[in-house]
């Protein structure tokens, strides 16, 4: 487990693009046959990917968060971005298919990941933790069956369906809020205006990135904004303070994921174009 320190928006106008990429940038979160995981100390969140490529894969205890198992004091959000999949929790099997989102609580002590398929794609379990108070039920919820919200104008090219799955009006936790955004053909930017929330951390995934395009991610304080070039099935760190918003050169998906103060999906504080520099 990688570990990130905090940082903060004082540190932004010194840094060097690799500076950048270290601290807010993961490259590589699925890695065939591994569990790779970032633990950042914003909000003490803990991502990765598992990509189980024909084993099964057990999500253990780590020292760096003290746990005997993984869940011992942490709650789970997982969504498969690759082809069909299992996850077996303390004996219960759950079936992924792609795009499929499933909740893990608090206290499941076995944890572990298989494709369904020997013979077809394989799953790739994109992973955000968060630690948890109290426990929830586990609940899966399959790929356009949360709920579904359609933002944005094709004539700002920002038009997009956005897939709510882990909030406060849907599958219950006691911190994570967790969805996935697709961006229409011709449509390039995910959030736009942009927006910060002081009260929590917010972490991308982006996937469905041709192999030839890019995402330009947005970061810093509006007064005093950077970037970041990401690759499909790249993930970013988004502190608290940061703005977070991103334009394509095609179409893409990605995986939000919060956690921190509350869970209200509409608890941002807007940054207009206008104010951006």
């Amino acid at each position: 487990m990688e570990q990130r320190y905090a940082t903060n928006p004082d540190q932004i106008p010194g840094m060097t693009t690799d500076e950048l990429r270290e601290r807010y940038l993961v490259p590589e979160v699925f890695v065939p046959g591994e569990i790779r995981l970032v633990y950042t100390h914003h909000d003490r969140i803990v991502l990765g990917g598992a990509v189980p490529a024909g084993s099964q894969l057990a999500l253990t205890g780590y020292p760096e968060i003290r746990s005997d198992y993984f869940l011992e004091h942490r709650e789970l959000g997982i969504v498969n971005v690759g082809g069909p999949g299992t996850v077996t929790a303390d004996g219960e099997e759950y079936a992924l298919a792609t795009g499929a989102c499933l909740y893990l609580g608090r206290g499941i002590q076995s944890v572990s990941f298989a494709d369904a398929d020997a013979g077809g794609e394989g799953a790739q379990f994109y992973l955000f933790s968060a630690p948890a108070h109290t426990t929830y039920p586990s609940a899966l919820v399959g790929p356009g069956e949360g709920t579904v919200r359609e933002l944005g104008d094709q004539v700002t090219s920002n038009r997009r369906t956005l897939n709510q799955y882990i909030h406060e009006n849907g599958v219950k936790s006691c911190q994570i809020v967790m969805g996935v955004t697709q961006l229409h053909p011709g449509s390039m930017w995910n959030t736009m205006p942009a927006h910060t929330h002081d009260r929590r951390t917010e972490c991308y995934l982006y996937f469905d990135v041709p192999d030839d395009a890019r995402v330009i991610h947005l970061l810093g304080e509006r007064e005093e904004t950077r970037h970041l070039v990401v690759a499909d099935r790249q993930a970013v760190i988004s502190p608290s303070w940061s703005l977070h918003s991103g334009v394509g050169t095609a179409a893409y998906s990605f995986v939000w994921a919060m956690a921190g103060e509350n869970q209200a999906f509409d608890d941002m504080d807007a940054a207009p174009v206008t104010d951006l520099r």
